[in-house]
């Protein structure tokens, strides 16, 4: 009956050990990246910034269209002399005549209203303007294909910054795997030693010190999962409290990477449209040393009285007038000219950035493509080589439990095995963020 119950309470062990956490949430490497995308702010800020330009060049284009005016005012005449009586003008006997023939040998009174109002409307329409407006209109829709680019750029990076938090943390995970079985290990070691009665002083230090050590590479390995796990959750928008299951695994083998030239990144198309814009700038700038020709036209409606409770009995004076004008500058103190040089000058230096950008970008993109074929090349051999670590771990334990071998080169061997299986996680990290980095810069 006891050892029924022993048998059960084995078994109970072994199944806890396989039992996931209550409550705790499997998380792939495409929902992770889907969450971080979703949560990035740098992401929104660059949809913000290429609404601002969609509405810059709403603003640019608005200049092509005719602008109407409307205004509207009211004005009371103050007689300073006497403010309650309405302002009056004596003419003179001569003076007279000039209204009616019969008042020429007679002094004459004109009373001046006291409430004026008028509304009018004025309408302008530019008809041609030697590229002022045409230019800056297209220098908007340079920065428009910018803010378009600088999001796919920034959509690119976040991507590629989700996928490495992602391994970085299932790399941790493995971590722990490897530092707990290493110390099972040793301690399966001193079992050995001590249960076969021949347990020497030295034997015994040796691996009381390397499961001491071992224990705080355990310690480590769990704080640093935990760091990766923390960042990973509060990056996707998870709870901090959440338990994560990263469901994806390191693969074991790697395809041939099929990589062609590099011709463009969002970052060159950044540099290339802002070299078109500030050209067109310039252009722009230089335009208003000539002249503006628009259409015009107005209308005027105006009433006096000399009682604001009948200024609108009578019908008030009205005017119209259309026509051509020619706005012609003749002098701005070299300004005009000074503006278009500097566009020009920011014009050259994205130009120069935009070569400087070419080479760095090719080199990195060349570079992570030699990476990847160089560390998946190293792969096999990396793995034969930890392969042949496990098989001599596994004589030198039957070895030391036969009394063949020591301590200390059970130990060596022992970390020999587990510093090969950190460098093949390691490795497979880095062939992974190697074909990031190729998809980042050239996808």
């Amino acid at each position: 009956m006891n050892k029924q119950k022993l048998m059960i309470m084995i078994a109970s062990v072994f199944a806890g050990a396989f039992i996931l956490p209550a409550g705790a949430m499997d998380l792939s490497l495409a929902n992770a990246v889907e969450k971080i995308v979703s949560e990035s702010h740098d992401l929104k800020k660059a949809d913000a910034n290429l609404k601002k330009a969609e509405a810059s060049l709403d603003a640019a284009n608005a200049n092509r269209w005719f602008k109407l005016d409307g205004s509207v005012s009211y004005m009371n005449m103050v007689n300073i002399e006497n403010p309650s009586e309405s302002r009056t003008i004596d003419l003179p006997p001569a003076l007279g005549g000039f209204i009616s023939e019969s008042l020429k040998d007679q002094s004459v009174s004109i009373s001046i209203p006291d409430n004026i109002f008028q509304a009018g409307l004025s309408l302008t329409q530019p008809i041609y303007t030697f590229g002022k407006i045409g230019n800056a209109v297209k220098s908007v829709k340079s920065a428009i294909k910018m803010s378009q680019a600088s999001k796919e750029m920034t959509r690119r990076e976040v991507t590629y910054a989700a996928t490495d938090l992602y391994w970085t943390a299932k790399m941790t995970d493995e971590i722990v795997k490897l530092a707990k079985q290493d110390l099972a290990n040793a301690r399966a070691a001193k079992k050995s030693l001590t249960s076969a009665g021949r347990a020497n002083r030295s034997n015994l230090l040796k691996i009381e010190s390397d499961i001491a050590t071992k224990e705080i590479n355990v310690s480590d390995a769990k704080f640093d999962r935990d760091t990766a796990h923390r960042m990973l959750k509060i990056m996707a928008g998870i709870d901090i409290n959440e338990e994560l299951v990263l469901t994806d695994k390191f693969p074991s083998e790697f395809s041939e990477l099929n990589a062609g030239e590099l011709t463009t990144t969002p970052q060159w198309e950044i540099l290339g449209e802002q070299v078109k814009m500030y050209e067109r700038l310039a252009r722009s700038k230089r335009a208003n040393n000539y002249p503006t020709l628009a259409a015009t036209a107005s209308y005027t409606y105006s009433s006096m009285s000399g009682d604001i409770g009948h200024l609108f009995d009578k019908k008030g004076g009205q005017s119209a007038s259309w026509g051509v004008a020619l706005q012609m500058p003749i002098f701005s103190g070299g300004l005009n000219r000074a503006n278009a040089t500097i566009e020009a000058m920011n014009a050259e230096a994205a130009r120069q950035d935009l070569a400087q950008a070419k080479k760095i970008t090719t080199e990195e993109y060349d570079n992570a493509v030699r990476q990847y074929n160089h560390l998946r090349d190293n792969l096999s051999t990396l793995e034969n080589a930890r392969n042949l670590a496990a098989k001599t771990y596994t004589l030198s334990q039957n070895r030391f439990a036969s009394g063949q071998t020591s301590a200390v080169e059970l130990a060596d061997v022992s970390a020999g095995l587990y510093q090969l299986d950190l460098a093949l996680l390691s490795t497979k990290y880095k062939i992974l963020m190697s074909a990031e980095t190729i998809k980042k810069l050239g996808e």
